[in-house]
C-alpha cells in the first residue's frame, strides 16, 4: 500500500473528484494548499514519533508489579501521582488481561497506593484484581472504561475544608464503565457515569448531566446534582440524597420515573454508604447512617421506565415457572412497536 499511495501525496492536479455540481461554492484552497519544502525534506511523516513510554508511571508500575504478572503473588505499591501521569494503570491493566484474561485476578491482588494529583484517565479500563487509593485529587476521565478495577479517591486528612463541598475528581467520571467499583470522598464534575453500564460508583456530589445515557450498574450520589440528571438513561438505578427537596426539578424525565426506596434498595444503599465510610473515611457516610431511621426517607430512587418492565417480566416469569428470556423479549418486542 505504501508503494500506491506514496506517488500520489501532494497531487493536486488529479482534481477530478471535486468537478461536481455539489462542490459548487466551496473553497478548498485552505485544504488543498501545499507549502513549500526545503531540499530533501519529506511530505508525510517519515519518523517513529516518541511518546516516551518508558518514563511513564505505568512503567515503574509493571515492573513493581512483576511478581503478580508472573506468579499472581499480591503486591503492594506505593508511589507519587502528578497530573503529568495520565492513563495511570492502564498499561498495567493492559498486562494483567493479556496473561489473566478477562477474568483478571482476585479482589485487590494488585493495590496501588498513590499520593498527588493524578492526570487525565485514573484507572482507564482497569481489570478486576487492581485497586488504586488515591490519596489527592484527579483529573477528568476517572474509571474510563473500567472494567472490574476498584478506584477510591480521597482528599489528604491534613487537608483544610469540607470534603463534600469540594470537587476532587473532574468530568466524565466513570464513563463507559462496564464493571468494578468507584468510591469519592467528595464532589465530581459533569457526566458522571454517563454510559456506565455495570460498574458501581459512590460519591458525594455531581455536576451537570449525571447518568446520561446510562445502561446499567448502580450510582449513589451523597449530596446535590446539577440539572438534566439522567437524560437518556435507559438502564441501572440511581440513589440520590435529596437533602434540599428540590431534585425533581433537576431531572430529566423522559425515560425514568422518581421513586421511594423499598426495603431492598434501602439495604443496597445501606450497604454501599458503608462500604464508602470504611474506604474513604467519608464524614457524609458517617451522618447519614448515624441518623439512619431519619436519612434514609430523603433518597429518592431514578428508575428507567422500560428497565423496570424488564425486571418485572423476568421476576413474574420465574415466580410462574415460565421462560424468563421469552417473558423479556417479549417486553421489547413491545416497546419497538410501540415507538416504532
Amino acid at each position: 500500500w505504501e508503494a500506491i499511495v506514496t506517488p500520489l501525496e501532494g497531487r493536486l492536479d488529479t482534481d477530478r473528484a471535486i468537478d461536481h455540481w455539489k462542490a459548487e461554492g466551496l473553497d478548498l484552497s485552505p485544504i488543498l494548499y501545499s507549502p513549500l519544502l526545503a531540499e530533501g525534506e519529506a511530505r508525510r511523516n517519515t519518523k517513529l514519533q516518541d511518546h516516551m513510554l518508558e518514563k511513564a508511571l505505568d512503567t515503574t508500575l509493571i515492573a513493581k508489579a512483576e511478581p503478580t504478572l508472573t506468579e499472581g503473588t499480591p503486591v503492594d505499591i506505593s508511589s507519587p501521582v502528578r497530573n503529568v501521569n495520565r492513563s495511570v494503570g492502564t498499561r498495567l491493566g493492559f498486562e494483567v488481561t493479556k496473561r489473566y484474561g478477562e477474568a483478571g485476578l482476585p479482589t485487590d491482588t494488585i493495590t496501588i497506593g498513590l499520593v498527588g494529583s493524578a492526570g487525565n484517565s485514573l484507572g482507564a479500563f482497569m481489570p478486576h484484581g487492581i485497586t488504586i487509593h488515591l490519596e489527592g485529587d484527579a483529573n477528568d476521565y476517572v474509571g474510563k472504561g473500567l472494567s472490574g478495577g476498584r478506584l477510591i479517591v480521597r482528599p489528604p486528612d491534613e487537608l483544610p475544608g469540607v470534603a463534600e463541598d469540594n470537587v476532587i475528581a473532574g468530568n466524565v467520571v466513570a464513563y463507559g464503565a462496564t464493571s468494578g467499583e468507584l468510591f469519592v470522598r467528595g464532589r465530581v464534575g459533569e457526566r458522571f457515569c454517563v454510559r456506565n453500564s455495570g460498574a458501581t460508583a459512590v460519591v458525594e456530589g455531581v455536576g451537570d448531566h449525571g447518568c446520561e445515557y446510562m445502561t446499567g450498574g448502580i450510582a449513589v450520589i451523597l449530596g446535590a446534582t446539577g440539572r438534566n440528571f439522567a437524560a437518556g438513561m435507559s438502564g441501572g438505578v440511581a440513589y440520590v440524597f435529596d437533602e434540599s427537596g428540590g431534585f425533581a426539578d433537576l431531572v430529566n424525565r423522559e425515560m425514568v420515573d422518581l421513586e421511594s426506596l423499598g426495603d431492598g434498595d434501602l439495604n443496597v444503599v445501606h450497604d454501599l454508604i458503608d462500604r464508602h465510610i470504611h474506604e474513604t473515611g467519608s464524614d457524609v457516610g458517617i451522618r447519614l447512617l448515624a441518623d439512619w431511621a431519619s436519612t434514609q426517607h430523603r433518597f429518592v430512587k431514578v428508575m428507567p421506565r422500560d428497565y423496570k418492565r424488564v425486571l418485572e417480566a423476568g421476576e413474574a416469569a420465574r415466580a410462574a415457572g415460565e421462560n424468563e428470556e421469552e417473558a423479556i423479549m417479549a417486553v421489547a418486542k413491545e416497546r419497538g412497536a410501540r415507538h416504532g
